[in-house]
């Protein structure tokens, strides 16, 4: 898994410097500063890729006396730096759109400029695709948070391209620095979900109720010679979860007859949970709370 992320991660900045060279094509032979916008986001694309790739790595990097629980949520702080230029993007946007507002000009070489940017926005929307199908399998948010920016990126740039062929249509000019303003106002929108969602990650959000719901099964089902389990709290570190309970036993039960219990417990939610951190404390009958997790 490690090495598919990389790879995505590299391929990202290729794809991204492939990208933002047609894009600034398309606005060379136009002049248009919705394509200009456009194209000034794909800059952001590249620094992402960048950042996305130099995170993925120092996330891999093994626990060490200064990390004991992992580097796992270096991730999130590429996606908040991905939030971040995405929002000096839009403000950057929102400054040509006035001054093309204020100054108009003469849209040049449409159809060319058209039919660049739209080969990009296809080749956008296939990565995008990829990006955020494998950023959701591997619990990747550097990768995932790569791949929703680029679809906004493709949202926005067919909301560029029909309002340009509105404005050549209309002979209304002043449709292109309208559309630069909507692409600028989507994409600070975007940078706002990014970070939120890195913030969130960075707080110890837990798994969501599906994935919860998954674990106390497989507590249930695999803690046999038990009472109960409660005070389940989960965690999603990025691609690593994890996992905390209280296991209550019989008074009578040896220690190591409750170690084994745990083990088997470990063992079944780290087989079916991917990179799953288990921490489990027993205590004796007399704590239990009826509550949380029956054994059946």
């Amino acid at each position: 898994m490690r090495q598919r992320l990389q790879r995505l991660a590299l391929a990202s900045i290729l794809i991204a410097f492939a990208v933002m060279g047609l894009k600034y094509a398309a606005f060379h032979v136009t002049g248009s500063v919705a394509l200009y916008s456009d194209a000034l986001e794909s800059i952001v694309n590249v620094i992402t890729a960048f950042v996305a790739w130099y995170a993925i790595r120092l996330s891999y990097k093994p626990e060490d006396s200064s990390h004991p629980f992992g580097h796992h949520k270096a991730e999130y702080f590429s996606a908040v730096v991905e939030g971040a230029l995405i929002i000096v993007a839009a403000m950057l946007i929102l400054q040509q759109a006035w001054a093309a507002w204020n100054i108009q000009h003469t849209l040049e070489q449409t159809s060319l400029g058209l039919a660049i940017n739209a080969l990009a926005t296809v080749i956008n929307a296939i990565w995008a695709t990829v990006l955020i199908k494998a950023g959701r399998k591997h619990r990747s948010p550097a990768i995932l948070a790569d791949g929703q920016h680029i679809w906004t990126d493709v949202l926005t740039s067919v909301g560029v391209l029909l309002g340009l062929f509105l404005a050549i249509k209309t002979g209304w000019q002043r449709l292109d620095p309208i559309m630069a303003v909507l692409v600028a106002l989507n994409i600070l929108w975007q940078g706002w979900q990014v970070i939120n969602f890195s913030v969130q990650g960075l707080m110890d959000h837990a798994v969501d109720p599906e994935e919860e719901s998954r674990i106390r099964a497989i507590i249930s089902g695999n803690a046999d010679g038990a009472i109960e389990v409660h005070d389940l709290k989960t965690r999603a570190a990025a691609r690593a979860v994890f996992i905390e309970f209280h296991l209550v036993v019989p008074e009578k039960m040896t220690v190591k007859q409750a170690h084994d219990i745990c083990d088997r417990i470990e063992v079944a939610i780290k087989t079916e949970v991917t990179d799953s951190r288990v921490t489990i404390h027993v205590e004796p009958e007399g704590e239990a709370k009826h509550s949380g997790v029956l054994v059946l």
